[in-house]
């Protein structure tokens, strides 16, 4: 008999894990930030309505309604040919995790290194000499290693129970650092540049395809891990109801990053490092300042400083896990429907599969940034317009397991059917041009 998740808020609380990760706690900040603040915002929102939440709604309608994982789910909804799209959803995931694995192991090693007050005194050169080679490959080992336990412990004492105990600690420890930043003498600053109302500087196009990105890639769409989930989902469970649940929860916990990160950015006086130097020579982007600024800014502030990075680099290891146990499950539910495993053989053999390729980035950095642009930025999107088309233009049966009134109902499918590929197709185009 097929497991299910044995609560509503069990499942909730997987589903926004799955969607909570690096991406929310540190990059969601980064742009809103150098791309007009307030004005990133509202569009941020704007395409997270439009074209997030639809997109949603199609992964969860085909999950529960198949009970199945994403190539069983495909191939009941539109035959053998469709199946191919629950394919790339099962290797965008298994690349994906292969190199995700790999910045969630220097997340633990930092958080780590601050609980035991190790912070390195040059940490430009102690993260080139960690994020690669045997330092690196140990703590994606044994990030994997965590991972796995807990896939293979089952949905509802593995996953379902490990997200009811990590996300509250996650929203608990996100709430106390951002309430501890705004006693800081210049957080002020940071609210102020965080949230400055920008419309010249978040009108363009490359703000926009960076907006619809975030909207999309923060959901946790076109892997199939928000499908894999809603398979295990009850079917008098409403699945409307979870889509606006997961969404507000996903954008609520980026948000909160930013009012976390940018008062220590100020309060510390790491502004000039950090904001304003996307595009130029200064740049240093999301892993130079989770890696290398910050530590240096935490080390200055005394014993202060161990307790809020090592509570930093918890709730980005936090989320960096429930995200890994929901693309891993991914893989999982498939091994076991396509190839009768039980779950620990399918959990075990698909991380020691996973971990393996995961080495090549461990080793090389550069090899994690090309898998990055290939799989979490171009695999993604093509598997989220291919799911749009399909259940707005293919999948009459999987429209009617969606929940809404009949004009809303309405309003959605024209949704999938038009905006939602445009943008999407938009998005494709230049994360090709970026390759």
């Amino acid at each position: 008999m097929r497991e299910t998740f044995s609560s509503s808020s069990g499942f909730a609380l997987a589903a926004i894990g799955s969607a909570v990760g690096l991406g929310n706690m540190w990059r969601f900040s980064y742009l809103t930030a150098e791309y007009g603040g307030a004005a990133f915002l509202v569009l941020y929102i704007a395409l997270t309505v439009f074209v997030g939440i639809p997109v949603l709604l199609a992964e969860l309608s085909v999950g529960r309604g198949a009970g199945k994982g994403p190539i069983d789910a495909m191939k009941h909804f539109g035959g053998k040919r469709w199946s191919l799209l629950g394919v790339l959803f099962v290797v965008t995931g298994f690349l994906i995790l292969s190199y995700y694995s790999v910045i969630a192991g220097w997340t633990a090693r930092y958080g780590w290194e601050s609980l035991v007050g190790s912070l390195p005194d040059n940490p430009a050169s102690h993260f080139e000499q960690i994020s690669q080679g045997i330092p690196a490959v140990i703590w994606h080992l044994g990030f994997m290693a965590i991972a796995v336990t807990i896939v293979a412990s089952g949905i509802r004492k593995g996953i379902e129970r490990t997200s009811l105990i990590m996300m509250p600690i996650l929203f608990i420890v996100v709430l106390g650092i951002a309430f501890y930043g705004s006693t800081l003498d210049g957080a002020a600053s940071g609210y102020r540049y965080y949230l400055d109302l920008n419309w010249k500087a978040a009108l363009r196009i490359e703000v926009f395809t960076a907006a619809a990105g975030q909207a999309f890639f923060s959901l946790s769409l076109g892997m199939g891990a928000i499908l894999t989930y809603a398979s295990y989902l009850k079917k008098e469970e409403s699945i409307t109801r979870h889509a606006l649940v997961i969404a507000v929860a996903d954008f609520g916990v980026a948000f909160l990053a930013g009012l976390m990160v940018f008062p220590l950015i100020f309060a510390l006086g790491l502004s000039t490092q950090i904001i304003g130097t996307v595009g130029t020579e200064n740049d240093v982007g999301s892993i130079g300042a989770l890696f290398i600024t910050l530590p240096e800014a935490f080390k200055t502030m005394g014993s202060s400083g161990y307790w809020i990075g090592t509570l930093f680099f918890l709730a980005l290891s936090l989320g960096a896990l429930t995200s890994a146990i929901s693309i891993l499950e991914v893989n999982v539910t498939s091994a076991m429907e396509l190839l009768s495993w039980s779950r620990k053989k399918a959990a075990l053999l698909s991380g020691v599969l996973i971990s393996l390729v995961g080495l090549a980035p461990a080793c090389r950095i550069e090899i994690l940034g090309i898998m990055d642009a290939l799989a979490g930025n171009l695999f993604l999107v093509v598997g989220g317009f291919a799911l749009s088309v399909f259940v707005g233009w293919k999948s009459i049966e999987s429209i009617r397991n969606v929940d809404l009134s009949p004009r809303l109902r309405m309003i959605w499918i024209w949704l999938i059917r038009v905006p939602v590929p445009i943008v999407l197709s938009v998005v494709a185009f230049y994360s090709v041009m970026n390759l």
